[in-house]
């Protein structure tokens, strides 16, 4: 078995072991002495810490380590690319007012480019109609078509049926659900979009869906 590599750690003041760094603090950018940088550091009550070791020589900062390295930490979770998809999950009796809540959302991420995976869920005697399933996946589609083309139209997977959506030309979409002028912050609309999926009023109902058909299994 193949061991993983070992992530290369950063060293820190007398675990540099180069004789001769290069040394960047404040404005400053010389070439000292190991010794002599480490000596400085501590006089500026601060670190000295290796940021290029394979340079020649060494490329080292005098910086409050502990900060660098929170905003090192920042700085490569900036840089990690998004999931460009995001969910929005449907039931068959979702009410009207939550249906328009959860369109305006998909509205929100595919002007923000996002694709978006449509997702409807059956619970308990549901399944039984699955028609109106796709009923309700047919009216989201039509719903969505000035925002979005399908890349997967509605499929039914086991207790779900899925629908892929990508995003029209920008130039293209046109809303529905949220007039195009007003304005939204997205990191607030993923906020309100997590917890209004956390805040489902019909969980209840379909559990007692789920107890209805397990007592009818039960009696038959």
């Amino acid at each position: 078995m193949k061991r993983r590599p070992r992530q290369p750690r950063t060293r820190v003041n007398d675990r540099i072991r180069a004789p001769e760094i290069r040394v960047i603090y404040g404005e400053h950018n010389v070439v000292l002495p190991t010794h002599k940088a480490l000596s400085k550091a501590k006089e500026l009550g601060l670190d000295l810490v290796e940021i290029a070791p394979h340079a020649r020589p060494p490329v080292c900062k005098i910086v409050d380590y502990g900060k660098w390295k929170y905003e090192q930490s920042k700085q490569k979770k900036a840089e990690k690319p998004k999931k460009r998809e995001k969910e929005v999950k449907f039931r068959v009796n979702i009410d009207p007012h939550d249906y328009g809540i959860k369109l305006m959302h998909a509205e929100d991420f595919l002007a923000h480019g996002f694709k978006v995976r449509i997702q409807l869920q059956f619970r308990g005697r549901q399944m039984a109609h699955k028609e109106l399933g796709f009923e309700l996946m047919k009216k989201v589609k039509e719903d969505l078509a000035t925002m979005a083309h399908v890349d997967l139209e509605p499929k039914l997977n086991n207790r779900n049926i899925l629908m892929m959506l990508s995003p029209l030309p920008k130039e293209k979409q046109v809303r529905k659900f949220r007039h195009d002028d007003d304005e939204f912050d997205i990191d607030e609309v993923e906020a309100a979009h997590a917890q209004h999926e956390g805040d489902d009023p019909h969980d209840d109902d379909d559990d007692h869906d789920d107890e209805d058909t397990e007592t009818s299994e039960s009696k038959g």
